[in-house]
């Protein structure tokens, strides 16, 4: 087994992963970006990026609409219901529609251009604290195995715990399973707007990205699909027949070849699980409701305060205990409330009066307005809070 030494490894090299990589081989220090597939490549996501995602991509040196993207603009939300109602809602500023596969790719050129090592089709065998609070982290690329020793660990590996972390208890989690699908289409006239479908089971999203396609994901209960098929095609299908006004939205609808990706079991967050052994970061760290919209929101805002906290820690401003306590309660402070009141409209939103919702907006329209917001994290002024 090869020995090598790191300042800091981070295992998952998505959104939450590689702005962490950005920013702290940014400071300086030795970072390697892990991850068991290959990047740039498709992931299960709504690729819907909120108004809140622009002042820290621009902190990152990360301008999608300067790299030739194009990534589309929404300024509404719009919620169809089963039985045809409707509610829209102005969003609090202006959202970008951007594939996933062109958002990491950037992600990824930045962290590289500051000298991030990133080591993709990796798998973490193992890994453990050692002496002055270093740990020992061993990786299998291939037949090569690797053993690092490190000052820090980050854990960027989304909703579903690697085999290494899957036998510690999940306290974390609702029970509910559910299943996540994607898929690009063309075909279809949009408006700047998400639109969002309920239906049997959870719900599917629509917004316009970039090149004229568009991004359709839904979250679902693996109950509500079986006997559907498997493909992300079929899973799409049962959704729509739940909701008229899904299914013929879809009906023109030309699938992307090779855009088409799952993931289950997906649970959601009752609580933020901000550290292990580690801290985590992203989707590790907590799984909100995708209908809120504001999961890449948190994957960066996450990333940010951690990076910083890890940043005074390699440089030894402050313990090891410090960092995990300081982190930890950076994190419940704020994110705990957000996902209370995520969880709470989802409940609402699944209910069995759901079907008065469209009236009661039309007679109270600040309502709606309001439970947008209510699940959004405000701009804080991410530059000056780094310095």
């Amino acid at each position: 087994m090869v020995n090598k030494q790191a300042d800091v490894i981070v295992i998952g090299a998505g959104i939450a992963g590689a702005s962490t990589a950005v920013q702290l081989a940014g400071e300086g220090h030795h970072t390697i970006l892990l991850d068991r597939q290959e990047f740039p490549r498709h992931k299960t996501c709504g690729e819907f990026m909120s108004p809140e995602t622009k002042e820290m991509l621009e902190f990152l040196s990360i301008h999608p609409a300067e790299e030739k993207i194009h990534p589309s603009y929404m300024d509404r939300a719009r919620i169809i219901m089963p039985q045809g109602g409707e509610i829209t809602a102005p969003l609090p500023g202006e959202a970008w529609g951007i594939s996933r596969y062109e958002l990491d790719r950037l992600l990824h050129e930045r962290a590289l251009s500051l000298g991030t090592e990133i080591l993709t089709k990796t798998t973490v065998t193992s890994i453990e604290r050692v002496e002055h609070g270093r740990y020992r982290v061993q990786i299998r690329t291939g037949n090569e195995a690797v053993e690092y020793d490190t000052k820090a660990v980050i854990a960027a590996y989304g909703t579903r715990k690697p085999k290494f972390a899957a036998d510690t208890t999940d306290i974390y989690r609702d029970e509910t399973v559910y299943i996540g699908v994607k898929s690009h289409y063309t075909g279809l006239l949009t408006q700047p707007e998400v639109e969002l479908y309920f239906c049997e089971g959870g719900y599917t999203g629509i917004n316009p990205i970039q090149d004229g396609m568009v991004n359709v994901a839904a979250l679902l209960t693996l109950e509500s699909i079986q006997g559907y098929g498997k493909s992300v095609e079929d899973i799409l299908h049962a959704a729509a027949k739940s909701n008229p006004k899904l299914a013929d939205r879809l009906k023109d609808a030309v699938p992307v070849e090779g855009t088409q990706v799952s993931i289950a079991p997906v649970r959601l967050s009752d609580l933020p699980e901000p550290w292990s052994d580690f801290p985590h970061v992203g989707d590790a760290m907590m799984m909100i409701p995708p209908l809120c919209g504001d999961g890449m929101s948190i994957a960066l805002r996450s990333s940010m305060l951690c990076s910083r906290l890890t940043n005074l820690y390699l440089e030894d401003h402050i313990s090891h205990d410090e960092w995990k306590s300081r982190y930890t309660n950076q994190a419940n402070q704020e994110f705990t409330q957000l996902l209370r009141r995520a969880r709470m409209i989802q409940k609402l939103a699944f209910s069995k009066t759901n079907h008065w919702y469209p009236e009661l907006a039309k007679r109270f329209p600040g309502l709606a307005s309001y439970l947008v917001k209510a699940t959004r994290l405000p701009e804080k002024g991410i530059m000056s809070s780094q310095s």
